[in-house]
């Protein structure tokens, strides 16, 4: 059998058509092959309901929440998209409602209405906005119910340890604390009396030093200023060529006392050196006599040039006394 050209165009077509109707569906979310309906539901505002929240009726989770979207620009409303999973009939009088468990998540609630009539895929569905409101209130309360609890479990636990501290021996501790505490707060009070304690004298103390700081008050001003003046014009002074002056002469000594500890030069030997002391000493001694024997025997070296006589006498060998000439020698 021979198909025709037309016939081969209409089949196709019609497969085209049924293609796209799918892929539009399937973009938009639609399965057309399935029985799930779209219903829709609008708001003032989203309030804690999001995306894959359940949806129930009767307590009997339906469907959830496929998806959400402002009405305009202006945000006059949410249009809710809910995807329904069961085969349920909803009247049309339905009304559904956010609300919120007192310890879950939040949902969209399905009040099923009176009416023979039944809403079809892509109706939309009455809101009763005020039982909305009070299950926002209930979410928003139950966080602070939840720290409520968890507080009365803490106040438990405390008054259980306070029970074990309050056991015979425990009592005892404790009476003597509030004994010692008594006594502390009796000499806190001596020490804050007003009139008597000795707070109140330091006190007045620091009141006559306050007074006379600020009677005494230029003269300090003046104080500081010289002070400040003397220290401007000692941190003018070159100091550090003074220090670097001195530091070398101190080098200098240190170098000389050296010296004198070792038998470098004439004092280093003098102070080391016994036998240069000794001969010194020779030395001295020696000229010393020959002074006194030029002294007292002076014709012993002018001869006949001053006298005329020749001296017969021997030189001296100790120094003469110094406050007589023997009498030998006198003219």
């Amino acid at each position: 059998m021979k198909i025709s050209n037309e016939t081969k165009v209409g089949v196709l077509t019609i497969v085209a058509l049924t293609f796209l109707i799918v892929g539009f569906n399937f973009l938009k979310g639609k399965n057309v092959f399935s029985d799930e309906k779209h219903l829709y539901a609008v708001f003032s505002d989203l309030g804690s309901l999001r995306k894959s929240n359940e949806v129930k009726m009767k307590g009997l989770p339906v469907g959830a929440v496929y998806d959400y979207t402002e009405i305009d620009k202006k945000q006059s409303g949410i249009n809710f998209t809910i995807k329904i999973k069961r085969d349920v009939y909803i009247p049309k009088d339905s009304k559904a409602t956010i609300e919120s468990e007192l310890l879950g998540s939040t949902y969209l609630n399905i009040s099923q209405g009176n009416s023979i009539e039944y809403l079809k895929d892509g109706d939309t569905l009455q809101t009763d906005r005020t039982t909305s409101l009070v299950s926002d209130v209930k979410a928003q309360i139950n966080p602070t119910l939840t720290r409520v609890r968890d507080a009365i479990d803490s106040l438990k636990m405390v008054l259980s340890s306070l029970n074990n501290m309050f056991e015979k021996d425990t009592k005892g501790n404790i009476q003597e604390i509030i004994r010692n505490l008594k006594e502390s707060t009796v000499s806190l009070n001596t020490l804050l009396n007003a009139e008597s304690g000795a707070l109140a004298a330091t006190l007045d103390n620091a009141n006559s030093i306050s007074a006379n700081l600020k009677k005494n008050n230029d003269s300090i001003t003046a104080t500081i200023n010289s002070i400040k003046r003397a220290a401007d014009k000692f941190s003018a002074l070159e100091v550090q060529p003074t220090v670097d002056s001195l530091q070398a002469s101190i080098v200098e000594f240190k170098n000389i006392l050296n010296k004198f500890n070792t038998n470098e030069g004439t004092l280093g030997l003098l102070m080391k050196d016994r036998t240069l002391y000794d001969q010194l000493n020779k030395v001295g001694l020696g000229l010393e006599i020959l002074l006194d024997d030029f002294r007292v025997n002076p014709k012993r070296y002018t001869g006949n040039i001053i006298f005329n006589r020749k001296d017969r006498t021997g030189p001296l060998t100790s120094p003469a006394p110094k406050d007589s000439v023997p009498q030998g020698n006198q003219k």
